[in-house]
Formats: C-alpha cells, sequence, structure tokens
C-alpha cells in the first residue's frame, strides 16, 4: 500500500475525473487509455519478472480497451500474449474500439472465449480486463462463467482497475468476482476497493494516476479518506521536558464483572502502554486479583456500588465504560453513574449493548462496535451492516452523535459534526482474536486521557492499535493474542 493515495471515490466520481482531464485539461481518452496500459505492463513486470506467457481476458468497455492496449504493449516487449474476448473487439465503441484495431495492427489476435474451461486460461499470468466499474447487476452467462474459470485456472491474476464482479461502491461480489492476486487501479482510488469484501477479492492494490492533474481532484470531495501515521502526530504533543504523571492525564476504566477480568485488565494495561498518566480500574471484587496481577501500575478499585466511584470520577479526565462489563444491574448502574459523570468516554463492548437497550446522544464520546454491537445499535442485523459499513458508520454517528468507529477488516471513523468519515487500511487477520477491542479501548481512552479531541483521539488510536498489530504478526499472523500488542503500542505512540 507504499503509494497510495488517501482519497477514496465513488464509482461517478472517478468517471467524473476521466471527464474533467479529457474535457479540461485536453488529455485525450485513447491517451489515457494507453497510459493505464503502460501502468499496468509495468505493474505485471515488476511483480512478476519471469513472466513471459500471458492470457488476457478482454470483455466490453473501456476496461476490454485496457486490456487491449495491455496485450499490444505486451506483444511488442517479447510477451508471448494469448488474449480470449467475450465481445468481438470489432463491436466495441470509442476508445475500446481503436485499442483493438490498434492491437490488431501489431499482429494481435483475439480468440472467442466461450469461458466454460481452465484449460484455455493457462500461461504465467491471467489478466483481467473483463468488466470496469460500472457493473450493478450480478453477473451471468458468459461473463460469470470466465470469472469462474479465472478462479479456478490456478494461475495468478492482474485485474485492471478493479475485480471484474466486485462492486466499485459497496466491494460487494456481484454474484462471482474475480479473485485477483493484485490489482491495479486508475486516476481515484474506488470505496469498493476497500470495503465489504473487496479486501478479500483485490490481492495486493497498486495505483496508477495515469498524469491527471491534482487540480481535477481539487472539486471533488472523497468520501473516505486513508489514514496515515500524521494523524498519530496530531493527537499526540510532543512532551514537556517538566512533564509529571498529572500532566498526562488521568483515566478511569469501569468493567470486569465475575469471570470477565481479563477483558478490563487487557484495556487498563494498554493505556498504559498508550501513554496515561494515571490508569484506575473500577471492577467487580472478584476481578481485582487478576487485574493487578503482573501489572502493579494500574490503581485497581474494587466497586460494589455506583455511588463508590464518585471520588474516583471526580480525579478522572477520561472513562472507558464496558470491556468485561456485562448486563447485570450491577453493571447497568455503573454503566448510568459513569455516563452520568459527563466526561468524554469510550464505549465498548457490553457498555454499548447497554446503549442499545437505552439510546442517548452526547457529543464526547466515541463509540466502538464491532459489527454484532452495530446491529443492535442500529436495529439490524450483522450482515446489513456488513453489507454497507460505509452507510451503517455515518448512520451510527448520526443517531448517537460524537464519533463512532466500526471495527473490523477496513475499521471505519465517522463523526457526525464534520461528516468525515476515515479508513484504516492496515491491520491483519491475526487480529481476528478474543480481546482485540479491549485494547483499542484502552487506546482511545488513553488518547482522551491526554487531552486529545475524540476525532483525533479516534483516528490515530484505530491507526496505532492496527499498526501494533502488524508489527506483531510478523512472527505469523495465526495464534496472535491481544496481549502481543500491548507491549508494541509504545513503539507508535512515540512517533520519530
Amino acid at each position: 500500500m507504499v503509494g497510495l493515495p488517501n482519497e477514496i471515490y465513488t464509482s461517478v466520481q472517478v468517471r467524473g475525473l476521466d471527464r474533467v482531464a479529457i474535457e479540461e485539461f485536453a488529455i485525450p481518452g485513447y491517451e489515457l487509455m494507453c497510459r493505464a496500459g503502460e501502468a499496468a505492463l509495468d505493474c505485471l513486470r515488476g511483480r512478476w519478472p519471469a513472466a513471459r506467457e500471458l492470457t488476457i481476458v478482454c470483455g466490453s468497455g473501456n476496461n476490454a480497451g485496457d486490456g487491449y492496449v495491455v496485450a499490444r504493449l505486451a506483444i511488442r516487449n517479447g510477451f508471448s500474449v494469448r488474449v480470449l474476448s467475450l465481445v468481438p473487439g470489432e463491436r466495441l465503441g470509442g476508445d475500446a474500439l481503436r485499442a483493438y484495431r490498434d492491437f490488431e495492427a501489431a499482429g494481435g489476435t483475439a480468440r472467442p472465449c466461450d469461458g466454460d474451461g481452465g484449460m484455455a486460461l493457462s500461461g504465467d499470468i491471467i489478466v483481467d480486463a473483463l468488466l470496469g466499474t460500472g457493473l450493478d447487476r450480478p453477473l451471468e452467462g458468459r461473463f460469470a462463467d470466465a470469472v469462474a474459470a479465472i478462479n479456478v485456472a490456478g494461475v495468478p491474476v492482474l485485474a485492471l482497475d478493479i475485480p471484474s464482479g466486485l462492486h466499485a461502491d459497496t466491494g460487494l461480489p456481484l454474484g462471482r468476482a474475480v479473485r485477483a492476486t493484485a490489482t491495479i487501479t486508475f486516476v481515484g482510488l474506488k470505496l469498493g476497493l476497500f470495503l465489504g469484501r473487496g479486501i478479500d477479492y483485490r490481492g495486493t492494490l497498486e495505483f496508477a494516476g495515469l498524469g491527471v492533474p491534482a487540480q481535477a481532484y481539487a472539486a471533488v470531495a472523497a468520501p473516505l479518506q486513508r489514514l496515515d501515521r500524521r494523524c498519530i502526530r496530531r493527537a499526540l504533543q510532543p512532551r514537556q521536558r517538566s512533564a509529571h504523571k498529572g500532566s498526562h492525564g488521568s483515566l478511569l476504566l469501569i468493567g470486569g464483572a465475575p469471570g470477565m477480568s481479563g477483558a478490563i485488565r487487557l484495556a487498563a494495561e494498554a493505556a498504559l502502554r498508550a501513554g496515561a498518566g494515571l490508569v484506575r480500574v473500577a471492577t467487580h471484587p472478584d476481578s481485582v486479583a487478576t487485574v493487578t496481577a503482573g501489572r502493579p501500575e494500574i490503581m485497581c478499585h474494587a466497586v460494589t456500588a455506583p455511588g463508590e466511584l464518585v471520588g474516583l470520577i471526580a480525579v478522572s479526565d477520561s472513562l472507558v465504560i464496558g470491556p468485561g462489563l456485562g448486563r447485570s444491574e450491577w453493571a447497568r448502574q455503573l454503566w448510568d453513574a459513569g455516563l452520568d459523570a459527563g466526561l468524554p468516554v469510550v464505549l465498548d463492548a457490553d457498555g454499548l449493548n447497554l446503549l442499545a437497550a437505552a439510546p442517548e446522544r452526547r457529543a464526547n464520546w466515541i463509540l466502538t462496535p464491532h459489527p454484532g454491537e452495530a446491529g443492535r445499535l442500529l436495529g439490524v442485523d450483522a450482515a446489513a451492516i456488513q453489507t454497507d459499513r460505509l452507510a451503517a458508520v455515518q448512520e451510527l454517528a448520526r443517531r448517537y452523535d460524537g464519533i463512532a468507529v466500526l471495527k473490523g477488516a477496513g475499521s471505519l471513523i465517522a463523526g457526525r459534526s464534520d461528516g468525515a468519515v476515515s479508513l484504516c487500511d492496515r491491520g491483519n487477520p491475526g487480529m481476528a482474536t478474543a480481546g482485540m477491542g479491549d485494547v483499542l479501548a484502552g487506546v482511545l481512552g488513553a488518547l482522551l486521557a491526554q487531552r486529545a479531541e475524540p476525532r483525533l483521539a479516534a483516528d490515530a488510536g484505530v491507526y496505532l492499535h492496527a499498526r501494533a498489530g502488524d508489527d506483531a504478526a510478523e512472527a505469523g499472523e495465526r495464534g496472535l493474542l491481544a496481549g502481543d500488542l500491548v507491549p508494541l503500542i509504545r513503539r507508535w505512540v512515540n512517533p520519530v
């Protein structure tokens, strides 16, 4: 993902950028197509330098045109090229037809593709040039068969612009979609490459801007922004040499019902590693020993009734409510007391489930649901959340105010006040394990305690949590534990 821009656009916006480049900056459409083909061939040669035999599967529209350009350039560069077409080249229009004719003039020949067998899809690399970003209905017939044949061929696949069959805005496969080894996308990053299941289908992502001037993007507001390490610098200012523990905030974490003490312990230790000056835990008496074992820096308090929180809240700058809290009467009373304090708060786990049962709004909290919790907050199921994650996180922020973090692969952060949505495309499948959300909650609470504004805290906390997860996965994703991230957080809250 090195070298990717941060702005992510809808398919309509990217097509608009194409038009601006052509109409206002006088870049001919065929010139853009040729640049796309050149970039794709460069990508292919860089990724698979030993490849000499290409199978290029061309469908319709400009995506097919891109494929014919790749084929022509590959022939010129000494590749053995087989082109299979689902739509006869002479039936294409505009720039795609020109690309086909130039391919023929270079000595290329396209064979009709019936899409019914992997035997024809051989070679070192398959190039997917079937369909572009305009697809909005399930694939059928020969196109669906061709996608199936590509996927079973056992050959690396380079997708042009977007894997065919993937919805360019939601990232959902439309019946079938190509599972690419790598995708090179053009002009602008598309939402569907980052949302839904797009990350399962795109493979490694590369980008080519095709020389579209920066001015063309100025009037287009990207609905999604990738996070980078600059968000950490914005949230965490350099410390003064005269600092003391009180300078870096006091955080109170509320949770840890009997049998669930591990969650609040993970959150508390993560908060310490994220730089909170003082970390206190209010927990059930049965959980005190587990919380303090091996980590004496955590100040742990046994709490049996909400009145016992008063003194702890009075010396706190921010709260985390929910890790291991449960849904008992004890939990509900502590939840009420914590929210009544009016402090900046991170609401996680059962704190969110209690909110779903008694909805309210406030501007100074960060909500951190996974898809199941988000579904309960919005009155739908997890599948509905995953179908349109962008709309879901925006609705969470609208309905509950404050900042919403929709966790999962490609975590999204939204705030009602500014309408901006951030995406974290770091992290890895090894992080799909128990306790990972508790660690994130502790990090977010620590950033709030250190006086970061809720939006800055959410962006930075999600990003550095994911980067710590990637560091932890260097030894392998399978078997990664939430606790493995805790010592690595320190590296990311001290940006150089």
